[in-house]
């Protein structure tokens, strides 16, 4: 009889293979064509490094356009252009108060992906 690693339990099955976490949390079924073309179409409107720097930004509190601009340091016309990507990606939204548009993200799972993306690259660093 095997025990399985620090727990001092018997393993009927006979001897236990460490899997990796990862292996084993994985998802029994493979998503459909057209969800994984949906994720790599999100992938790709989070690919700029200037839609990055929105998200993060977002991710701190909700900005309108000339806050991105200040915190940026980018042009106005250009963070519109980005702000239009993501917002057709579903990735922010944006709400008019007035004469400004105040946005936002979506959800915070598409801030999780970029956290973890700019983490993962500093790690090798």
């Amino acid at each position: 009889m095997a025990t399985v690693a620090g727990s001092g339990v018997a393993d009927e099955a006979g001897p236990h293979t460490h899997e990796p976490e990862r292996d084993r949390a994985a998802p029994s079924t493979h998503p459909s064509t057209a969800v994984l073309a949906d994720a790599g179409d999100l992938l790709r409107a989070l690919a700029a490094p200037v839609r990055i720097a929105i998200v993060l930004q977002l991710r701190e509190a909700d900005r309108c356009v000339h806050e991105l601009v200040d915190a940026l340091d980018v042009a106005q016309p250009l963070i519109s252009q980005h702000l239009r990507v993501l917002k057709t990606a579903g990735v922010v939204e944006g709400e008019r108060r007035g004469r400004e548009v105040v946005y936002r993200l979506a959800d915070d799972h598409l801030a999780h992906i970029v956290v973890d993306a700019v983490d993962h690259v500093q790690e090798g660093k």
